[in-house]
């Protein structure tokens, strides 16, 4: 399976996207978009900041677990990596962002 962006339509309207790795797992999913048009900008903006050296933000949330945001050139956040339960495998996440994100394809299941 290759790496694709799914692109799906929320229970309240909204448009988001999930980029799944090639094995099939979900490595990053988008925040909502009120319109469709403006979900395949969020994918474009993915693709175009995964490799931009300072665009991936590691946090710990409060429960302990490890996720990674990914911000565009203007710091809105524009997708949010899984919970991990370690620091190192949310960068081997990003590395996978990294890897998958210029090249997937697109799934538009809406």
């Amino acid at each position: 399976m290759a790496a694709k962006y799914h692109l799906k339509k929320a229970s309240d309207g909204q448009f988001f996207f999930n980029l799944h790795a090639s094995n099939g797992e979900i490595v990053l999913t988008s925040e909502h978009y009120a319109a469709k048009p403006s979900a395949m900008a969020g994918i474009e903006s993915v693709r175009n900041n995964a490799q931009r050296e300072g665009a991936f933000e590691l946090k710990e949330s409060t429960s302990g677990k490890h996720y990674f945001v990914l911000k565009a050139t203007n710091g809105q956040v524009v997708g949010q990596g899984q919970m991990y339960g370690s620091r190192a495998s949310a960068e081997h996440g990003i590395a996978s962002v990294k890897r998958y994100a210029p090249d997937a394809g697109i799934s538009d299941d809406c």
